[in-house]
């Protein structure tokens, strides 16, 4: 084997090596964060069940929501008081002290207390 033979060898051995690595690091990686992942979700749920909490029972498009505009820009807002949906809304809002973040969007109770705004979160 000549010189120019073995940088050949060297460079493919190299690039082999390196690919390998690549690809078992990648997916070494992705099954950690995989797990990771779970063990968070699972934490969640071990946690809301110590503390007695558990997963908001209303679903926000059950709830009449109407256009408006404020000194923020334009958000939407509900009264829709017979709504069972818009009560546990108003419950979980209480919980949380007025105010939450749930799937992008911020709710907040109005101070009269039976009107809610909500806008999306950017």
């Amino acid at each position: 084997m000549n010189e120019e033979d073995l940088k050949l060898l060297r460079q493919i051995t190299k690039e082999t090596v390196a690919e390998t690595l690549d690809i078992e690091v990648w997916d070494a990686i992705f099954e950690l964060v995989n797990a990771v992942e779970a063990g968070i979700a699972s934490f969640k749920r071990r946690l809301a069940v110590e503390k007695g909490v558990t997963a908001p029972s209303w679903d926000p498009d059950k709830i009449k929501w109407e256009q408006a505009d404020g000194k923020n820009g334009p958000y939407e807002r509900s009264e829709d008081v017979d709504n069972p949906e818009f009560k546990a809304l108003l419950k979980d809002l209480a919980r949380h002290g007025g105010r939450l973040t749930r799937n992008g969007w911020f709710y907040w109770t109005f101070k009269n207390g039976s009107t809610v705004g909500r806008k999306k979160r950017g």
